[in-house]
């Protein structure tokens, strides 16, 4: 047994927006990988267009550089809690870990969430603090706020001692000093720092092979593709393996094709040793968390624990009176399917079957998670409905326990009354806060999973948009009494079908604020609008003006409509009540009553109560 002194394996971790897939982009282009004529388009690892448009990092992605004579890899991992499961397997491939910090806004709950994980997998961790040439920027700070963090998550005195480099990703530069004045033109100090600090991967290839499936992909000429890192032994291509599940069942199986990855293309090679990176094609129905190892000696590798769902939510197959009209695909058994299939690449979620053929249950890790799947399947093509997402309650030793969420928000000193009160309503307990002088408070709190639900959107009102909020998981706790959170406002629901109108909607817009424009189809039982109090109300948009021959005085006078309040998708899935369901179509996001019907719905509710009661 003996180190491969030319290889590294390393995986970047950081809070959403800290820049880590920058980062990547820039160690790629200054490794000399592209030639002259070959363009990098920003943010390269961001490859799927939700990612792309959000800015943020879903699926966990790996690439490779060579630098001097060593071959580093390097796995770009989410910051989203949200997506905990993908983070949880990167850190089974790789040696260290390089976690991004913001010179500015320093550690945040994401950035403990990840470490935490990284320092459970006892990784060597380098710090770079990142966005140096930041006005505001106080990297002192910043790195006592990581030293902290580091003593609280119970890191050993070899983690506590580690290396840091300041750096300015968007502007390709760095250098183990915190001036920004001194920074070197290029990322030497972070590749020197890799090589020198992680250690490299032990090669044990006289023993039998054992390889663990951590990321699948899908190619439509190779089918599945598993990317993992060869924990011990030799691949070789065209060799026949054994396929352990996660249950412990073996089965055999024939490597077809193997990969090693160079920058960000998958380059073909013949045998990979233990420590490489490497995805393999071939097998048809492996999946994550599997183990691919020797058929005459096959010992499976420890399946991967991975974080479980806090959220969930009913989808089911549209039933308004617009179903099957903008969608491809629109039956149970195929939203039936596409949830199957999400499965297969997705560890954290689960998918439950219900009484009914046309309903199930996904839980997810959070609202982002279970909105990404919608999202995705919406622009598949699939029509689909689903109900007001639930906070997942366990039963532990005999307590009814509900997730609780470690809460960060940095808001205007002006601000700071307005959103502690909010907060208390919501049965949020706050921890610590922080007022460094500069106009900006940071405030933390452990606030029940429910309170969360539809309080981003109320959030930014209190604050005019200054305010910035991030949460992540911490801990189930002891079920919290009565009523946490929710909407307080009623919403107008519409009694007719039909197209709205100009006059229809302006002779109900001073009962609250409206969510349609003129020339919408409407539905009765559709929700149009929010009612100014706290009750539902019906209205009719759809009305037209009667015409008579009588002129009036003010007939010439311009009227203005009021701006209508479209949501998207999350803010969508937020403000549902439980007796609304939210209709996704390729074309449009509606929000309707689960009872269309007034007389149905009153009857219904009159139940409800005298069955409380009872």
């Amino acid at each position: 047994m003996h180190l491969r002194e030319n290889i590294r394996n390393i995986a970047i971790i950081a809070h959403v927006d800290h820049g880590k897939t920058t980062l990547v982009d820039k160690l790629l282009q200054q490794s000399g990988i592209f030639r002259d004529h070959e363009t990098l388009q920003d943010r390269a690892m961001d490859s799927n267009d939700l990612e792309r448009e959000r800015g943020i990092t879903i699926l966990a992605k790996n690439t490779a550089i060579t630098y001097k004579d060593y071959l580093i890899n390097i796995v770009d991992t989410p910051g989203h809690a949200d997506f905990g499961g993908e983070v949880e397997r990167i850190m089974k491939m790789v040696d260290g870990v390089l976690l991004v910090v913001d010179a500015y806004e320093g550690c945040m709950p994401q950035t403990k969430f990840v470490l935490r994980k990284a320092l459970e997998h006892n990784l060597t961790p380098i710090v770079v603090v990142n966005k140096i040439d930041r006005p505001a920027a106080r990297p002192a700070e910043v790195i006592d706020e990581v030293l902290e963090l580091f003593i609280e998550l119970g890191a050993n005195d070899d983690q506590l001692d580690f290396p840091v480099v300041y750096a300015s990703a968007l502007n390709g530069t760095s250098s183990m000093e915190d001036d920004p004045a001194k920074q070197d033109d290029n990322m030497q100090a972070i590749y020197e720092t890799v090589v020198s600090k992680i250690p490299a991967p032990t090669e044990d290839t006289e023993q039998p092979l054992q390889f663990l499936v951590t990321l699948m992909d899908y190619n439509e000429y190779l089918g599945r593709i598993a990317v993992g890192r060869v924990n011990r032994g030799i691949i070789r291509q065209g060799q026949s393996v054994t396929v352990i599940t996660r249950e412990g069942q073996k089965k055999t199986a024939r490597v077809e094709k193997l990969f090693g990855f160079q920058g960000l293309k998958r380059v073909e090679v013949e045998e990979a040793g233990a420590g490489d990176i490497i995805a393999l094609a071939g097998i048809k129905d492996i999946n994550i968390g599997e183990t691919i190892a020797d058929p005459q000696n096959p010992e499976a590798l420890p399946v991967l624990k991975i974080d479980e769902p806090t959220l969930q939510m009913t989808f089911l197959v549209n039933n308004s009176p617009f179903a099957g009209r903008e969608g491809k695909w629109v039956t149970s058994r195929r939203l039936r399917d596409r949830l199957f299939k999400e499965l297969e690449t997705d560890v954290s979620l689960r998918v439950d079957e219900t009484e009914s053929p046309d309903a199930y249950v996904v839980s997810g890790r959070g609202e982002l998670h279970l909105g990404i799947l919608i999202e995705n399947m919406r622009r598949e093509g699939y029509e689909l409905q689903v109900s007001k997402p639930e906070v997942i309650v366990r039963e532990i030793d005999g307590t009814r326990m509900e997730p609780i969420e470690r809460l960060m928000i940095d808001v205007p000193e002006e601000s700071m009354g307005a959103v502690m009160e909010s907060l208390g309503s919501r049965k949020a307990e706050m921890v610590n806060m922080v007022n460094n002088g500069s106009g900006q408070v940071r405030l933390e709190f452990l606030i029940p999973a429910r309170g969360l639900i539809g309080y981003r959107t109320y959030f930014l009102t209190l604050t005019r948009g200054y305010g910035i909020m991030n949460h992540a998981f911490d801990s189930y706790g002891p079920l919290v009494a009565g009523q946490v959170g929710g909407r307080h406002q009623g919403v107008l629901v519409s009694s007719e079908n039909g197209s709205s109108t100009l006059y229809g909607i302006l002779s109900v817009e001073d009962r609250g604020t409206l969510f349609v424009e003129p020339g919408a189809e409407i539905y009765e039982g559709m929700i149009v609008g929010e009612h100014t109090r706290d009750n539902d109300i019906v209205v009719n948009i759809c009305k037209e003006k009667q015409l008579t021959n009588v002129r009036s005085a003010t007939k010439d006078d311009t009227v203005k409509m009021k701006t209508p309040r479209l949501f998207s998708l999350e803010q969508a899935l937020e403000y549902l009540n439980d007796d609304e369901y939210c209709e996704i179509t390729p074309k449009a996001i509606r929000l309707r009553k689960k009872i269309l019907n007034k007389s149905e719905r009153e009857r219904a509710e009159k139940h409800r109560k005298a069955a409380q009661n009872s």
